[in-house]
């Protein structure tokens, strides 16, 4: 891949063989970043799992950075005034579903009660390919409607693992400070090792690195 001559700039700042501590590598994301917009601070780590092990869970980061989310909750009855109440941007049931399925996809996360997954599992094809669909391990199907939307408000953050073993996940922006980075960090963190599976045998994880939406990747010392 051709690289533009501040990619490379920013790149010599970096010791592609060296290990850095977490600190140090966020103030390098930092100094290296060069775009004119803030730019996203994103941690990719590379699991050691079986085909048989899944990742996934979310994460409720202590320090906020992206916008606000629209939120779309499907629900009836009591649980749809308690989402209206709880601040959902769009709250509805059948017709809702019908909405979606005609090609409506203006929201960023789906909630949904167990009473309606029968109807928006039929919106697999369409909210399966963008991961919005509503599952019970992010928490999204589930009768705690206030409780879901007040997490997302905050910005609760799915992740999970690729088909390579691979977890990438937004942890903030390059304007933050590094102790807020490092709040973040160090919370994603903690719950991916929860997340390691019981029968699982060495090391868990296998490399991990943080980088900026444009700049060059930088290598950290998980151990």
């Amino acid at each position: 891949m051709k690289r533009g001559k501040k990619y490379k700039e920013a790149a010599a700042k970096v010791e592609s063989s060296v290990l850095y501590s977490a600190v140090d590598a966020f103030n390098l994301v930092k100094e290296a970043s060069f775009a004119k917009f803030d730019e996203t601070v994103e941690v990719a780590v590379k699991l050691n799992l079986k085909k048989s092990h899944t990742v996934r869970d979310t994460v409720v980061f202590p320090n906020q950075f992206s916008g606000e989310k629209k939120i779309l909750v499907f629900a009836k009855g009591e649980k749809a005034e308690e989402a209206k109440a709880a601040g959902a941007t769009y709250v509805g049931a059948e017709e809702l579903v019908e909405k979606v399925k005609d090609g409506w996809l203006d929201f960023d996360i789906c909630v949904a009660t167990p009473d309606m997954m029968r109807e928006v599992g039929k919106l697999g094809p369409v909210l399966g390919r963008r991961g919005l669909m509503p599952n019970p391990k992010t928490r999204t199907v589930t009768m705690d409607v206030k409780g879901a939307i007040a997490e997302l408000q905050k910005g609760r953050t799915e992740f999970r693992a690729d088909k390579t073993g691979v977890v990438a996940v937004a942890i903030g922006k390059v304007s933050m400070d590094v102790e807020k980075i490092q709040e973040n960090f160090d919370a994603f963190t903690a719950e991916l090792k929860r997340k390691r599976p019981v029968d699982l045998k060495g090391d868990f994880v296998k490399s991990l690195s943080v980088a900026s939406t444009m700049g060059p990747g930088v290598k950290i010392d998980f151990k």
